[in-house]
């Protein structure tokens, strides 16, 4: 039942009709901060059905806060009630809940949501719904010192200001908070805004249009603000909005007679010299025109990949009781809600802000996964580090590609609403124990490389993740820099049991127990099991033997693989 709303100004003249028109109200409202002008906004907000009743009763605080925060009365309601339901999440039922709305009706207020949005008075959170929405830190820092959150600076940009700018705008046209019309025009201003600036001067003079000139431009926005220069014609899919009109474009480019190839602005991607013609990059001829100011040195080696968590499989993990309360610990820790307090307190009491862990245990006991699903649950963006790719057979390139990679992941924490984790998988070439007295180059290059990741790990200002098969190896400058250590072991016998149910869905109990009691597997040697008898199933149906003895005989092979027995390092926390 919807409940009568009261005033709460302490001095109002009603009248006849029941509407505020106290003088002295309007002043209270005028003195009041922001955070208090939306308390009273959400108090008057509740079980409203956003009527006339309310938005007439609340026309003062609405005057103001809409004013202030140059929106429309409807979106400053909107927002009130989302930082008061959230702040960092807050989906429709949330909204129809607090206004006694129905669920259609409270979808027509998506477009509100949109402009709050792209006022960047809300994000989008899409890791596990893609409709629900979260008040930014940035926002949430500047209501509390009772400040306006201000509008992204366009005019007047450096080259690195300006492609900050760009990677906001297509941020928001990945994520769906402006339309393909709206970052269009918004690039377009950002470019008039700033004519001075050579890139603009140079993309001009292309006199590119309509959708060839925002092709261009994703491109040079995945070169510039991802590193990345590998492009497959699905992922030009968010620029159009007709089917039709992607589909002619996939072709041009599939067949190599598009306008920008023409111009020999994009080319087929090639490899071992061989053009592949669904997968398309910069030209050398235009990175080196259109970015001459930013000095980039790109290129098709691939260190690092900065993967979204909606984009990562969800997966139940089981570990051994201690191991399970550490990745609880180590996930709330993670949290979008905890990090931030815990990185404020740090940085207030003079302690580095950075936040480095470290699984290690043998092979296949679930580390690298859980750094995935740690990724997943906490919504965190997540750049692995192909090591070995780090490693450069030219003297001084290696150096120069781990310069790179931090600074890339500076960059990265800089751009994300959510720091990302820096994941460092089988890492042992790189935080092995240093070599003394190296004479050789290599080992020489291997000391360099070392130092390097320790300063940079002193330096942190973001989340890294490493793993290592071989603890035993680690050296002890790195061991000190690890706030947090978790040894990965082999699951006992009950977490198997649950691991061989997971793997294989119609196992009985029974036959789960039976596996996990007589073979001492990892989580990953019961994954090779389960993948072989699937296999088989496949190929030959049921099988001429019984279920639980084909799994015997899959397991007695597994077996024959070798098993090392690392060293402990005998820490877990620090």
């Amino acid at each position: 039942m919807r409940r009568r709303r009261v005033p709460i100004a302490p001095s109002v003249k009603i009248d006849l009709d029941g509407n505020l028109i106290s003088e002295k109200k309007e002043k209270d409202v005028n003195e009041l901060t922001l955070l208090q002008t939306i308390e009273r906004v959400v108090e008057l907000s509740k079980d409203s059905e956003l009527d006339d009743e309310f938005l007439e009763s609340a026309e003062s605080e609405l005057t103001l806060l809409s004013s202030r925060l140059s929106v429309t009365p409807v979106q400053a309601v909107l927002f009130s009630i989302c930082l008061n339901c959230g702040p960092y999440r807050i989906n429709y039922d949330d909204l129809a809940s607090h206004l006694d709305i129905g669920n259609v009706r409270v979808l027509s207020y998506g477009k509100d949501l949109d402009a709050l949005v792209r006022r960047r008075l809300l994000r989008y959170r899409d890791v596990m719904d893609g409709d629900s929405v979260g008040v930014p830190r940035d926002v949430l820092k500047a209501l509390k010192n009772d400040e306006v959150p201000e509008l992204p600076k366009i005019k007047g940009l450096n080259v690195f200001e300006f492609f900050e700018a760009v990677n906001r705008i297509f941020n928001d046209l990945t994520d769906d908070a402006a339309t393909f019309y709206e970052a269009r025009q918004e690039l377009e201003d950002l470019v008039d805004a700033n004519p001075k600036l050579e890139f603009v001067k140079r993309l001009r003079a292309l006199k590119l249009r309509g959708v060839n000139w925002m092709i261009l431009f994703f491109f040079i926005h995945l070169c510039v603000n991802k590193d990345y220069n590998r492009i497959r014609s699905g992922e030009l899919s968010l620029l159009f909005t007709r089917q039709s009109q992607f589909s002619e474009t996939r072709s041009a480019l599939q067949s190599g007679n598009h306008p920008l190839m023409e111009k020999k602005l994009i080319e087929h991607f090639c490899e071992d010299g061989i053009a592949d013609p669904t997968t398309y990059c910069l030209t050398s001829s235009a990175k080196s025109n259109l970015l001459c100011e930013l000095n980039l040195k790109t290129s098709d080696v691939r260190i690092a990949d900065l993967r979204n968590p909606a984009d990562l499989t969800p997966k139940e993990m089981f570990y051994p009781a201690e191991v399970g309360k550490q990745v609880v610990e180590l996930s709330s820790f993670l949290s979008q809600e905890k990090y931030g307090e815990i990185h404020e307190r740090m940085q207030q009491q003079g302690f580095r802000q950075g936040f480095a862990c470290l699984f290690y245990g043998g092979p296949g006991t679930g580390k690298t996964e859980t750094v995935y699903q740690l990724a997943r649950r906490t919504g965190r963006p997540i750049m692995t580090v192909d090591v070995p790719q780090i490693k450069s057979k030219w003297v001084g390139e290696s150096e120069k590609n781990l310069k790179a990679l931090f600074e890339r992941y500076r960059g990265a924490v800089n751009r994300c609403e959510v720091a990302p984790i820096l994941f460092f998988n089988e890492a042992d070439a790189i935080i092995g124990k240093r070599k003394s007295g190296a004479e050789y180059a290599v080992d020489k290059m291997e000391n360099t490389l070392q130092n390097i990741l320790l300063q940079e790990m002193e330096n942190l200002d973001g989340i890294l993740i490493a793993t290592t098969n071989l603890e035993g190896n680690l050296d002890s400058a790195f061991e000190r820099r690890f706030l947090y250590k978790i040894k990965f072991e082999t699951p006992d016998a009950t977490v198997r049991a649950k691991i061989w149910q997971e793997m294989i869905k119609d196992l009985t109990e029974a036959e789960a127990g039976h596996l996990a009691k007589i073979f001492d597997f990892s989580g990953g040697q019961i994954e090779n099991v389960a993948r072989k008898y699937a296999i088989s199933s496949i190929l030959y149906g049921a099988g001429a033997k019984p279920r639980l003895e084909q799994l015997v005989d899959y397991c007695k092979s597994e077996q024959l693989a070798s098993k090392t027995v690392a060293k402990s390092v005998g820490f877990h926390t620090a």
